[in-house]
């Protein structure tokens, strides 16, 4: 309300704060609608990525929608934290030094699962995109369990000596 009176008093109301701070203060959401929306948001998700994998062997066009509907679970997926977190607080871990290049890493695999599948028509590549995806997203979310990320280099280099 205090907005809006600003607003029609001729105050503009930007205190320097960029688009995103706006968003974050002006989400008033309760703690069980947060809850409520992640949970829609990552079920969604999760229905998107079990699709796309049933549609998967549809005769020609199976592998393209197997990327486009995984790609789109991921999205959602990543959308639905920010219920529990907010936006600005999320893309600020999204960028973290320990999260940083699985992020970039997951968002450029996204749009170039995109391209191949819309405008370069390379199912193989889409595909690639794909498992890069899952395993940037893989990486992504292990750093935010405490050493997990170093327990797998570790089992990786046990394995491989």
């Amino acid at each position: 309300m205090d907005k809006l009176k600003k607003v029609l008093s001729g105050q503009d109301g930007s205190d320097d704060l960029n688009i995103l701070q706006e968003a974050n203060e002006a989400s008033t959401l309760g703690w069980g609608t947060r809850v409520k929306g992640f949970l829609a948001c990552f079920v969604a998700g999760v229905l998107c990525s079990v699709l796309g994998t049933c549609l998967l062997w549809v005769p020609r066009k199976g592998l393209t929608l197997f990327a486009v509907f995984y790609s789109l679970g991921n999205i959602a997926s990543i959308l639905s934290t920010m219920f529990l977190t907010g936006p600005l607080k999320q893309l600020k871990r999204m960028c973290d030094k320990t999260r940083a290049l699985a992020t970039a890493i997951m968002i450029t695999c996204l749009v170039l699962t995109f391209c191949a599948a819309f405008w370069w028509n390379n199912k193989g590549l889409a595909l690639l995109f794909c498992i890069l995806q899952f395993l940037a997203f893989t990486w992504y979310s292990l750093s935010y369990i405490p050493f997990a990320r170093d327990a797998i280099i570790k089992l990786f280099s046990a394995c491989f000596k």
